[in-house]
This record gives structure tokens, C-alpha cells and sequence, in this order.
């Protein structure tokens, strides 16, 4: 279980990873060894799944991001977890959400161009076993994006 300084700490460390544990320590009100301890406990325990930096996608030449919706012809498991397993082998897979409602996945999926959003639809997504049909949404505009969690929800007192 997580306590008030745990999430304290998860909100620093959700704006900035690489925060020296002095000067998380003195941010949230506590001691270096505290933070230290505290944070390892949450990766040991699962909480803090990775540490890593988020590149800028358009300035190293993956400029388009394309959703696509996926339906199955099965809605069995192990369709379903089979299409999971092949959309993962992919790089250029960056999500692969399993979906209730019209369709059964939602992939988000980063590329250079069009054209190789093309090559990828047609050479692979397209010949995965079981695919029905895939409408593909390419983002004009991100206008948000984060990956800061709301911690408020489960933290009021931040």
C-alpha cells in the first residue's frame, strides 16, 4: 500500500525522473534515504513500472501517428490475445489496447510518413490472422499528451 509520501514522491518523479534524491527529498519535505527507500520499494512492488526519457517524436522524423481500429472476425481469447501478440512484435506499435464497443483494438501507431504507414498496413497489420477490417485515423495535431497519471483520484491531499 501506498502512503502520502509515496505519492509525493510519484508526482515529482512523474514530472521530472531524473531528480537528484536531494532535491526530491527537500521538495516533498523529507530525507534522502526515505526517498531512496521509498523509491525502490515501488519498483520492487511494481508502482513505478519504468524510468525513461520521452523523446520527441516529429524532431527525430516520426512525424505521423495513426489510430487504427481493429475488428476481429473471433472474439475468443485466444484470437484476441493471439492479434495482441503479433500487433507487440511491431516497433512501430506503440499501444495496443484490447477495446469493448465497435471494435476489439485500438493500436496507436508512429511512423516517418504516410507512405510508410501504407507499407505497414498492407504488409502486416492488414495479414494479421483474423482481422475483419481496420480503420485507420492519422493525427493532424497533437494537441495534448501526457504521461502523468492523475494522482489526485487516489491522492486527494496532493
Amino acid at each position: 500500500m501506498l502512503n502520502a509520501i509515496d505519492f509525493k514522491i510519484l508526482e515529482e518523479l512523474q514530472q521530472d525522473c531524473m531528480i537528484s534524491l536531494s532535491a526530491l527529498a527537500e521538495k516533498i519535505g523529507s530525507s534522502k534515504s526515505v526517498c531512496g527507500r521509498r523509491i525502490q520499494h515501488m519498483v520492487d512492488k511494481g508502482y513505478i513500472r519504468d524510468r525513461v526519457a520521452i523523446v520527441n517524436q516529429e524532431k527525430i522524423g516520426l512525424g505521423i501517428t495513426v489510430f487504427a481500429h481493429v475488428k476481429m472476425n473471433k472474439h475468443d481469447s485466444s484470437s484476441l490475445e493471439s492479434f495482441a501478440d503479433y500487433a507487440y512484435q511491431y516497433p512501430q506499435v506503440l499501444e495496443c489496447h484490447t477495446m469493448m464497443g465497435d471494435y476489439d483494438f485500438l493500436l496507436k501507431i508512429v511512423v516517418p510518413s504516410v507512405a510508410d504507414y501504407k507499407e505497414f498496413f498492407w504488409e502486416s497489420l492488414s495479414k494479421a490472422k483474423g482481422v475483419r477490417e481496420i480503420n485507420s485515423n492519422i493525427c493532424l495535431v497533437n494537441n495534448m499528451s501526457s504521461t502523468a497519471l492523475p494522482l489526485t483520484y487516489v491522492a486527494p491531499e496532493l
